[in-house]
């Protein structure tokens, strides 16, 4: 199916600003992108790298008069309201018949459903799916996302939906029905960001009990302890030499959208009568996190910091321990492959 030429985008923080370079850039170059943040530096930025493909936009409205898919990258539910609700001014107000909109945001079920309603409502034409994304802003960066989408495999939009968030992304899952894209999303982060907890406790405990922490990472990413949170996104500080954690916690994704998510996730379980047995502490890190100044606005695996974990251990454990880690990592690899390749 092909792709639109026309193609309309809704909020460019740290995450909807990479995702949209990216859509730029994979899309042909008669394909026009109609933008607009309330940010007026992220439109600037990304229209002066665009060689005319970008034309900012004056309002949320304005994208959806001029573009055929609209998608939208917000923090929260109530920005969503405002980017397709607000009179005048939202998408809602424009004049869709047929047109695609897509929210990539990650926020509660209950907004994602009251904006589908609305748009079937006042454009029966048009259809309405919740996307939010997985894989931070290295995984917007790099095109490599992974978009759980709010729709059935047989969805008549499917393959456009493929096509379309492919390039923004590496996988791309019809998860069955409208906000089921969020239910996908919204467990996610909940394992995720408990996964988070437990592998800086782990971590911690092994550094107090005198043990290197890269002796102890690399036998977790050999057992069971491995996980995505271990290899990428390591909340010990240089563990992981691309992960926030080893930037000073800068970048990633913030700890109090990790709070939104968590809390979230936990209030689905509520309303499902889903027990919990970590939820409720594990939404207390993050909200102590939230507000704690050392933690505060960086990346979520900052609860590392919170949790009164080394981060100068170094000074207690000589370079040459890392180099045979690196080492052994490499032979282990090696062997991988080999199996691979023995088995093909």
């Amino acid at each position: 199916m092909e792709l639109p030429n026309t193609v309309g985008w809704i909020g460019l923080g740290v995450m909807g600003l990479p995702m949209a370079r990216n859509l730029l850039k994979k899309t042909k170059q008669d394909t026009k992108l109609y933008v607009f943040d309330v940010v007026d530096d992220a439109v600037k930025q990304l229209v002066s790298e665009s060689n005319g493909r970008v034309e900012a936009c004056a309002n949320s409205k304005d994208v959806a008069d001029k573009s055929t898919v609209i998608l939208s990258m917000v923090p929260e539910g109530s920005h969503v309201r405002s980017v397709y609700l607000t009179p005048d001014a939202g998408v809602l107000a424009s004049d869709l018949g047929s047109k695609i909109l897509i929210d990539c945001s990650t926020i509660d079920t209950g907004t994602s459903l009251a904006v589908r309603d609305a748009c079937s409502e006042k454009h029966p034409k048009a259809t309405f799916y919740d996307a939010p994304v997985s894989g931070g802003v290295i995984g917007a960066e790099k095109a490599t996302l992974t978009f759980m989408v709010g729709c059935k495999n047989d969805d008549p939009n499917v393959q456009l939906l493929l096509n379309l968030l492919g390039l923004m992304g590496g996988n791309i899952f019809p998860c069955g029905g409208a906000s089921l894209g969020l239910t996908a999303k919204l467990c996610n982060n909940y394992c995720s960001g408990s996964i988070a907890i437990a592998t800086s406790e782990a971590l911690n405990i092994g550094i107090r009990s005198g043990m290197d922490p890269r002796v102890l990472a690399n036998i977790f990413h050999t057992s069971t302890a491995q996980s995505a949170i271990l290899d990428d996104w390591n909340p010990v500080p240089g563990l992981c030499p691309e992960a926030p954690a080893s930037k000073g916690y800068k970048g990633g994704f913030r700890v109090q959208l990790m709070k939104k998510d968590y809390a979230l996730a936990v209030d689905t379980a509520k309303r499902v009568g889903a027990e919990l047995a970590l939820g409720g502490a594990g939404l207390k890190v993050y909200e102590d996190a939230s507000v704690d100044e050392r933690c505060r606005d960086l990346d979520s695996r900052v609860v590392y910091r919170l949790l009164g974990g080394r981060e100068d251990w170094r000074e207690d454990f000589p370079e040459e321990v890392e180099m045979k880690r690196d080492a052994t990592r490499r032979a282990l690899q090696a062997g991988r492959e080999q199996l691979k390749r023995g088995g093909q």
